[in-house]
């Protein structure tokens, strides 16, 4: 335990000093969509990851056309209930043998396993392809306190916020629990900051360019590769 926390307090080091790296330089960028071929991604998930991770994407691919039509509550709930059940957490280090590494929704279910970046990034571009805007979705970085009273720890942690006006009390989609609660109600988690296609937004500053965050630029990249175009 004493390990992993110690870890995790790296982790939010470099997260945090990446925010001013951000802010110093960064400039405001356009929302952006997912669009894509579901017979070629098929083939991508086939080609890299076999019969398994074909069969995932296409229970993926499945969902969000049944869902696409449904109101935005009730896709937040197929999307989170999906991820968290198909899904198995995990740390970077186990499944891509690198301290930290932002996997595609196509790579994490390829895999079957990812952490709780992973999770966010797949819920992120499912609720995007299905319809509901960039502006009410965030990939919020938080600190949050696991374990009870007296043997509780905190550790740098990624969630997905859901606001359904712009002053909401956003909905929180979390790796960690299999429902859905307003973020008033999440005492045990505290923000950071947090981003999306249009902006990064930090308490108290205008919002900036998520082109400065080099893993969002990389994971991007890839998702064009595999034939998404975000």
């Amino acid at each position: 335990m004493r390990a992993a926390s110690v870890f995790h307090q790296t982790r939010l080091y470099f997260m945090l000093s990446a925010i001013g790296m951000v802010l110093a330089t960064a400039v405001y960028a356009p929302a952006t969509a997912l669009q894509f071929d579901d017979s070629h991604i098929q083939q991508v998930a086939r080609a890299r990851y076999g019969q398994g991770g074909a069969t995932a994407v296409s229970r993926w691919l499945a969902m969000m056309a049944q869902q696409r039509s449904a109101p935005e509550s009730q896709q937040l709930r197929a999307v989170n209930d999906f991820w968290n059940s198909t899904v198995r957490g995990s740390e970077d280090r186990y499944v891509w043998n690198q301290a930290d590494y932002w996997a595609t929704p196509l790579e994490t279910l390829g895999k079957q396993a990812g952490d709780c970046e992973d999770f966010v990034i797949g819920k992120y571009f499912s609720l995007i392809h299905m319809g509901v805007p960039a502006e009410k979705l965030r990939l919020v970085y938080v600190k949050a306190r696991i374990g009870g009273m007296g043997s509780s720890t905190t550790i740098a942690h990624m969630v997905l916020g859901y606001y359904a006006t712009p002053d909401a009390d956003p909905l929180v989609l979390d790796s960690l629990l299999g429902s859905i609660a307003p973020a008033s109600q999440r005492r045990d988690l505290t923000p950071v900051f947090s981003f999306n296609a249009q902006g990064i937004y930090v308490a108290g500053a205008a919002p900036t360019s998520p082109d400065r965050i080099g893993h969002w630029r990389n994971l991007l990249s890839k998702m064009q590769k595999e034939g998404f175009q975000p």
